[in-house]
């Protein structure tokens, strides 16, 4: 089973980034993604600069991938999905159908986590577009996957987001500038104040979300660890990691240590708990309401 890491949903500095990517060239990861899946005035890195990222971790031994952009807003952000789609070098992850269609029948790529593949007909059809790897959905619990697995055509690898404060929506208004009063072409780039997103709570003071820019996520964090044999069992080929601020390098060293045995599923979740800017979570792997937590079967 592999390890890989998700593409970075958070707007941090340049030299931040290039220093975290250089940890993770040192990561025993298999797959790292890479790119803006957020927003288009992200600009700390250009495609250029990522490119020249994608080919320090390939040294390294890593496969690379390129993610797009998950909402497609203008002529500018259609205009970078298709230079991603044919940059010739590296494969890459659509996140989005205007991809999937600038990819069809022009390159092998993996379908994101966005797709809205939720049945097998449905994931059919995108194999015979070119896939071939396909990320569940974000709420798709282990029954319905196992549904998906039996009808899943030959050759298609499956990944599954096992870490990570989970996206769970886009929009076309950026939250993160709005909670400031300022409009979204002017939001001065807000994000990066804010490393693992900006966290809303309710009014009693529970975490509830996490907005980031034009994004929001989960409050808590998807730890999938503890279903380490349910997920082998199932034939998922890759778990997907996604990056946060800090101690992601420790993670995915407790990750490496349960997938080869040297740490069961309940250690390595127990371990991995002080290291989460939140508490874990895994309630839509088991069918119930995202946030809640439940002990494995």
């Amino acid at each position: 089973m592999q390890l890989t890491l998700g593409p970075l949903l958070y707007y941090w500095p340049r030299d931040t980034v290039l220093r975290f990517y250089e940890a993770m060239a040192a990561a025993p990861l298999d797959v790292v993604y890479l790119g803006e899946a957020v927003c288009s005035r992200r600009h700390e890195l250009r495609l250029a600069d990522w490119l020249a990222v994608a080919a320090r971790l390939r040294e390294a031994g890593k496969a690379v991938v390129l993610s797009t952009q998950v909402l497609i807003e203008s002529g500018s952000d259609a205009a970078t999905l298709r230079r991603i789609a044919a940059n010739g070098d590296f494969r890459v992850e659509a996140n989005d159908m205007g991809a999937v269609q600038a990819l069809a029948g022009r390159a092998p790529f993996v379908a994101g986590p966005h797709l809205n593949l939720y049945n097998p007909p449905a994931l059919q059809w995108m194999a015979g577009l070119g896939a071939l790897r396909w990320v569940m959905p974000l709420e798709m619990g282990h029954q319905d996957l196992a549904l998906m697995q039996a009808a899943r055509p030959p050759g298609l690898q499956t990944e599954v987001f096992a870490l990570g404060r989970m996206p769970l929506a886009f929009s076309a208004r950026c939250f993160t500038a709005r909670h400031r009063n300022l409009p979204k072409d002017d939001c001065q780039f807000s994000c990066l104040d804010h490393a693992d997103g900006l966290m809303l709570q309710t009014r009693e003071g529970e975490d509830f979300l996490v907005l980031n820019g034009i994004q929001t996520q989960s409050a808590r964090v998807a730890n999938l660890v503890g279903e380490l044999p349910a997920l082998r069992a199932l034939g998922v080929d890759a778990l997907r990691l996604s990056p946060q601020s800090r101690h992601m390098a420790e993670l995915i060293g407790l990750w490496r240590a349960a997938l080869d045995g040297q740490l069961s599923p309940t250690e390595a979740q127990a371990r991995m708990q002080p290291l989460l800017p939140d508490l874990a979570c895994n309630g839509y792997w088991h069918g119930q309401p995202g946030m809640a937590q439940r002990a494995a079967a």
